[in-house]
């Protein structure tokens, strides 16, 4: 039986982990970690002590619309990403256990490839 680590829970909301293949279940904010919780099988759940977390990048789109969010681990190369039903309202709930510093807009398609091509004449200066 798999227990949970907070002892009060602020928001619970239906959710998608995107692990491999895509789960669905419940994500619970609380007061000791984040946690996710699969539907289908008890093995599929994540446990995150907000200790653990290093930031936590958010998809944006058009400056309104979060698609998804991806939760990285700290001394780890581990992250998890995960989609709520309302994704705006769970990063609310997240703010007041993690700094707003470390809630950040991940790069968006262009930027990425802005990056990448800057990179390549930055590289053939040297």
């Amino acid at each position: 039986m798999i227990s949970s680590m907070n002892t009060k829970v602020d928001l619970t909301m239906r959710a998608s982990a995107f692990i491999g293949m895509t789960k669905t279940g419940q994500i619970m904010i609380g007061d000791k970690a984040f946690e996710f919780y699969g539907e289908k099988s008890k093995r599929d759940y994540i446990q995150i002590p907000w200790d653990k977390i290093d930031y936590i990048a958010a998809s944006v789109y058009a400056n309104k619309w979060i698609a998804r969010f991806t939760i990285f681990i700290k001394d780890s190369d581990k992250y998890y990403s995960f989609s709520g039903k309302n994704n705006k309202e769970l990063l609310r709930a997240v703010r007041n256990y993690i700094p707003e510093k470390r809630l950040v807009k991940s790069l968006s398609f262009f930027d990425v490839i802005r990056k990448g091509i800057c990179g390549l004449f930055h590289r053939n200066k040297l």
